[in-house]
């Protein structure tokens, strides 16, 4: 068993094709499955179900992957803490992100943390909360970015960079808008959800953790909202609710006065969740992974929607 073939085995596995994987692996189609028989001979069992359909690791196949993926996150640990020691700023490192909170955040980093550490390779991932929860626990990712609740956390660790809060957004013509209440010291009305029991929704994307969110919140006023339509980017829940079809519920990140005929309210309980860093569980946190969670702090936190709280905590 050497480094190589563990990368060709968690290759095949996460790809599902002998093909793919050998794209991805750049040798031929009959070379990996060459490598994967003599593999499979040594141990005297297959390690995956092969169809036309695709291949699917065998119990003996889990078994080598999980080892395997063990073995990979060591030797990536190791190499980091070494280069830490050494002061050297080579090496690789993977960061997760949701496309829509995300985008904006990495471009806007990438060059200073280039800047500080120009030998080190990026890779980045834009996936959901849940894809980043499964590429951390495979130690695929060195730091994922998510937003979501408590109860929504995996058994990694999780560094607070700031807290949001979830929005009502309404086209600016309803007359329930008129319904709000303005209180003293606060940036937004507020409205109570149960004013729009009445009223269509637009959602985020069933799978999504916001949407576990709302749901929850929707349950708790004892009702099952009108959704007119589920999607993946919050700026089309926008973009729908100005044009008077419909209303919605959003993090505070997206939070923008100048949107045309979209009025924003604060909810009477005013429930936030988290957005994190997270990583591994017992893994080591490099420096250059450090230095960017810190950027990312600081590009959130300075493009943070303001009410009445304000919690955000540094990187020790």
């Amino acid at each position: 068993m050497n480094l190589k073939e563990l990368e060709y085995i968690i290759k095949i596995a996460e790809e599902r094709s002998f093909t793919k994987a050998a794209e991805k692996l750049f040798i031929t189609p009959s070379a990996l499955n060459q490598q994967v028989g003599r593999i499979e001979k040594d141990l005297g069992t297959p390690l995956f179900y092969r169809s036309r359909s695709g291949c699917i690791p065998t119990e003996a196949g889990e078994i080598y992957i999980q080892t395997a993926a063990d073995i990979l996150r060591k030797k990536k640990e190791a190499y980091n803490q070494i280069r830490d020691l050494a002061d050297s700023r080579k090496g690789m490192l993977s960061i997760g992100f949701p496309p829509e909170h995300g985008t904006s955040m990495f471009t806007a980093v990438y060059l200073e943390f280039h800047k500080q550490f120009p030998d080190i390779s990026l890779q980045a991932y834009e996936a959901s909360v849940r894809q980043q929860q499964k590429l951390i626990a495979q130690g695929v990712l060195d730091v994922g970015f998510l937003t979501l609740l408590d109860w929504q956390k995996t058994g990694d660790e999780y560094l607070h960079i700031v807290s949001e809060e979830l929005l009502l957004a309404l086209p600016s013509s309803s007359p329930i808008c008129q319904k709000a209440v303005k209180r003293p010291g606060r940036r937004l009305p507020e409205l109570n959800l149960n004013e729009l029991k009445d009223e269509p929704f637009a959602l985020m994307y069933r799978e999504s953790t916001i949407y576990e969110w709302v749901d929850s919140l929707f349950r708790k006023h004892r009702f099952v909202p009108t959704v007119l339509f589920e999607t993946s980017r919050s700026h089309t829940i926008l973009n729908i609710i100005s044009n008077n079809m419909c209303c919605g519920l959003l993090s505070d990140y997206y939070y923008d006065p100048s949107i045309p005929n979209v009025s924003f309210f604060c909810l009477p309980d005013h429930p936030t969740w988290e957005l994190a860093a997270s990583y591994k569980k017992g893994s080591y946190l490099s420096r250059p992974a450090k230095a960017f969670i810190r950027l990312a702090s600081d590009y959130w936190n300075s493009h943070k929607f303001q009410p009445d709280y304000c919690e955000s905590a540094p990187l020790s």
